[in-house]
């Protein structure tokens, strides 16, 4: 078969909620990629950072297939020899106290946000049901409801709705804006530290450093979303220690895994996660 009678089959039995290049990849190995019609590409893209490793990384197959040799799963019904050291890794890599592993990026955004409004409830004293999370115009932090519901792109939300309360839109990269949008009730600041759907922004410089600045002097949370920036794909283990602006929470996914199995995970101190 080639590309185009693959498109016709993706076509004509696939939902159509996505719109990709009509290239078809079948092989990859390192930076490389191929299609089916024996076209070769530079894959600069790596699934949106999730394979910052390279494609068929022999590291990250022979883990994968040894361990998929051993157990199917567990459930979270049953303890495992993994998860454990899992968790220690993760927290020592990034100096975190604790994390929460989910399966998808969007998943793990929606924890941090049960987390930091639980926190707001129960260590800021924000009132019942009245905890408010600041984001910013051009946003993507994933694709589920309560997600799109807060996104400023029309399109993400069309037919979707009726949407999730609490969240309040300012401008990104506007530390005055976010000062100013703050209320008794505001429990975080969700941003991407470079915004990747909205067009791969950077944000002013020193604009980190003074979001961290401004969220310790409110009692306000500092959530950094680094799914796409995160891991090593600015240089850094994280965008935000360009600016040693470190976070209360990360959020983290992609590249954790490699690209080879969906894991993400959301990272905290005990007096949030605990």
């Amino acid at each position: 078969m080639n590309t185009a009678q693959f498109i016709e089959l993706e076509d004509k039995y696939g939902a159509h909620n996505y719109h990709p290049l009509d290239v078809v990849l079948n092989k990859g190995e390192g930076i490389w990629v191929h299609d089916v019609d024996g076209r070769k590409f530079m894959d600069c893209l790596s699934a949106y950072s999730a394979v910052n490793h390279g494609h068929c990384h022999p590291r990250l197959i022979r883990a994968m297939t040894e361990q998929a040799q051993k157990i199917t799963l567990t459930s979270r019904a049953f303890r495992n020899d993994k998860l454990g050291q899992f968790y220690q890794t993760l927290c020592q890599l990034t100096g975190y106290e604790m994390t929460l592993p989910m399966n998808t990026g969007a998943e793990a955004v929606e924890t941090a946000i049960k987390a930091a409004r639980k926190w707001g409830y129960r260590v800021k004293n924000v009132e019942a049901n009245r905890a408010e999370i600041i984001v910013c115009d051009g946003n993507f932090h994933g694709r589920t409801t309560t997600i799109v519901g807060f996104s400023s792109e029309a399109q993400y939300k069309e037919d979707f709705g009726p949407f999730t309360p609490g969240f309040v839109s300012i401008p990104y990269g506007d530390a005055a804006a976010l000062r100013a949008a703050i209320t008794p009730n505001t429990v975080a600041f969700l941003v991407e530290p470079i915004q990747g759907e909205g067009g791969v922004i950077v944000p002013p410089a020193g604009y980190l450093a003074e979001v961290r600045r401004i969220c310790t002097e409110n009692n306000v949370l500092f959530i950094a979303d680094e799914i796409q920036t995160g891991l090593g794909r600015t240089g850094k283990l994280f965008a935000t220690d360009h600016e040693d602006a470190r976070p209360d929470m990360v959020i983290i996914g992609k590249a954790l895994s490699g690209g080879f199995y969906p894991v993400s995970a959301v990272l905290a101190g005990r007096d949030i996660l605990g």
